[in-house]
């Protein structure tokens, strides 16, 4: 398992102008020495072509792998917004969009799944993994709801990017893992959580992407948390040798 930074964990500094996204950058390289980087679209100041290229190879020059893209807004938006995002991820070299359907409130089962099933059209076309998130409130809220999606829809760029902390205890996530293209924990996670989530885990050769939904992660906090999920990762792996 590697682990991944999220741009989303600093939303409220990067969006309020205290950190840049080039900055955010480095700090994922030098001060954290994360394993690799998820880019929110939203903290993009600008797409053109030069920038985009700037953003990929000042990645890879700082070693860091670029995991994924994530749109939160992507599966709900029309095909030219989807086709928009899928061009971005391929600029910066991300082999994942990572996105969660709409609300149950903005949109109707079958219309969630004819944008979903469009945007899996336009992801073959691009070369671009699709991973879904699970998210409160929407239509792939459950594992069972992923599972559901995933056979509606029934085509190999649709994956799963689960935040395993965020199913229910009824829930039954392990039956996701064939599928999981990326995983997201929260920064504030309780220990309890993250050994959880890591039991899970257990054999995953993917991405984990720290972050912190309300965007106030701080450098410390997540400092903090990759050193964990270091050790942690180090002592599962002696314990599998």
């Amino acid at each position: 398992m590697k682990l991944a930074c999220s741009s989303t964990a600093f939303d409220r500094s990067i969006s309020g102008g205290d950190l840049t996204q080039l900055e955010w950058i480095e700090l994922c390289a030098h001060e954290l020495a994360a394993d690799g980087v998820v880019f929110d679209v939203r903290h993009f100041p600008r797409t053109d072509g030069d920038y985009l290229a700037q953003v990929k190879k000042m990645a890879a020059d700082l070693g860091l792998t670029v995991a994924a893209v994530r749109d939160d807004a992507a599966f709900g938006s029309d095909e030219a917004g989807i086709a928009r995002t899928l061009d971005l991820a391929l600029a910066v070299g991300a082999p994942l969009l990572a996105s969660q359907l709409q609300a149950e409130t903005d949109a109707s089962w079958s219309d969630a799944l004819e944008r979903l099933g469009k945007a899996c059209s336009l992801a073959k076309h691009a070369n671009v993994t699709l991973a879904l998130r699970n998210a409160r409130g929407t239509f792939a809220a459950t594992a069972r709801d992923l599972k559901r999606v995933a056979k509606e829809t029934d085509s190999a760029w649709l994956r799963f990017g689960p935040e395993f902390p965020a199913f229910d205890a009824s829930d039954e996530p392990g039956a996701l893992l064939p599928k999981v293209v990326i995983a997201w924990q929260d920064v504030d996670a309780t220990h309890e959580e993250s050994e959880r989530t890591l039991g899970l885990l257990a054999g995953y050769a993917g991405f984990l992407a720290l972050d912190r939904p309300a965007g106030t992660a701080s450098a410390g906090g997540v400092r903090e948390a990759l050193v964990w999920w270091r050790a942690a990762r180090a002592e599962r792996w002696i314990d599998r040798t």
